[in-house]
């Protein structure tokens, strides 16, 4: 069966959330069923007791794993700020990168594009992780 794709983006959100570490989800190969799991909220799934079989069921990655976190801000500032580039790769070689790219992005009129650009690499790249993986989508 495919998974649905609009709730596999929800997951993705979900893996990431807090800048990640604290969420999992699995998806399962044979029924497209998503799985959630916490370390900080209670009464998500209950998982079944064969999860870490991976033959079955696949880890959703999160968005770094994907590519989207520093190589895919540089990708941007490269195709849309080629002026900015330098200062770019600055900003993430310190902590904080995020939030002193944006204020950048917010400086050059640039935050839409940022959104867009964003947006369809995730699309794509989590479109690229399910055939990678061997899931079928729907929606």
């Amino acid at each position: 069966m495919p998974v649905n794709f609009q709730q596999l983006e929800d997951t993705l959100e979900f893996v990431d959330f807090n800048g990640g570490g604290y969420n999992e989800a699995f998806v399962c190969r044979q029924t497209g069923k998503i799985y959630w799991r916490s370390d900080v909220v209670d009464d998500l799934d209950v998982l079944p007791d064969d999860i870490e079989d991976t033959g079955k069921y696949v880890s959703v990655p999160s968005k770094r794993n994907l590519g989207l976190g520093k190589p895919l801000a540089l990708d941007f500032a490269r195709d849309h700020l080629p002026n900015d580039y330098a200062d770019v790769r600055d900003i993430f070689d310190r902590r904080g990168a995020f939030g002193k790219f944006e204020a950048l992005l917010r400086r050059r009129g640039a935050m839409e594009r940022w959104y867009k650009f964003r947006n369809e690499a995730t699309l794509a790249a989590l479109r690229e992780w399910c055939e990678d993986n061997g899931l079928d989508v729907a929606g």
